[in-house]
């Protein structure tokens, strides 16, 4: 069931209606990315300035431009940490248009879609932010407990945290948010793996740019099939 939500997303995306969102989505999470980079390289050039000792050498002016070249690859690498929080944020953003485009294609029978109270949403996205924050601060100390398992935890973590997120949220335009609720912990190991097979690709630079948005589309429909069951 999870594949073929995910074969039917990756069928729309020559759906103008559906680029459009994508390309949205897409901007916005390099533009984010973008933001985080410039910061952390402000922060290196404050930090550094543009001289610096160095022990043997003496005073070098070329440090902060090694460092601020190397921190480009750096944040590559963070970038695998940055997407997780950026995921949820994207879905919040713009998971209601790309719902609306997979129903219509897919489900038109369907009623209009009840509006999410928008203080609700923002409550429910800062919430969500703050756990997800929290819950893999603390998975620091199992990454360093047990430093080969440290992905496969990162996975199965964000997995648990973003199926949850995503499917809430797609759930929560049909049935509302405690039927939503509910849904979600009678299917939460399907959701899970969702989430888990959502969370490897966001691990990975560049191709993670797309997956908040396909992943969108993805819960709802498995949301549906869920709700058929």
């Amino acid at each position: 069931m999870i594949f073929t939500a995910f074969f039917k997303t990756l069928g729309q995306t020559g759906d103008p209606r559906f680029r459009k969102v994508l390309f949205l989505g897409l901007g916005l999470t390099v533009a984010l990315l973008i933001a985080a980079y410039a910061g952390f390289l402000m922060l290196i050039q404050w930090l550094v300035g543009p001289e610096a000792t160095v022990p043997v050498l003496g005073e070098v002016t070329w440090l902060d431009d090694l460092l601020s070249f190397g921190s480009l690859f750096f944040m590559l690498f963070l970038s695998v940490f940055l997407m997780v929080p950026v995921a949820s944020a994207i879905t919040s953003m713009f998971l209601e248009e790309v719902a609306q485009a997979v129903e219509d294609k897919h489900y038109p029978a369907l009623p209009p879609a009840a509006k999410v109270p928008f203080w609700d949403a923002v409550k429910d996205t800062v919430n969500f932010l703050g756990l997800l924050i929290a819950a893999n601060i603390l998975a620091l100390f199992l990454y360093v407990l047990f430093p080969p398992a440290a992905l496969f935890i990162f996975w199965g973590l964000n997995g648990f945290l973003l199926g949850r997120e995503y499917f809430t949220l797609a759930a929560a335009r049909r049935v509302g948010t405690a039927e939503a609720k509910k849904l979600r912990r009678r299917h939460s190991t399907t959701i899970w793996a969702a989430g888990t097979l959502m969370a490897v690709p966001l691990s990975v630079p560049l191709v993670n740019l797309v997956i908040p948005i396909l992943g969108a589309a993805t819960f709802t429909h498995i949301y549906h099939a869920l709700a058929r069951r």
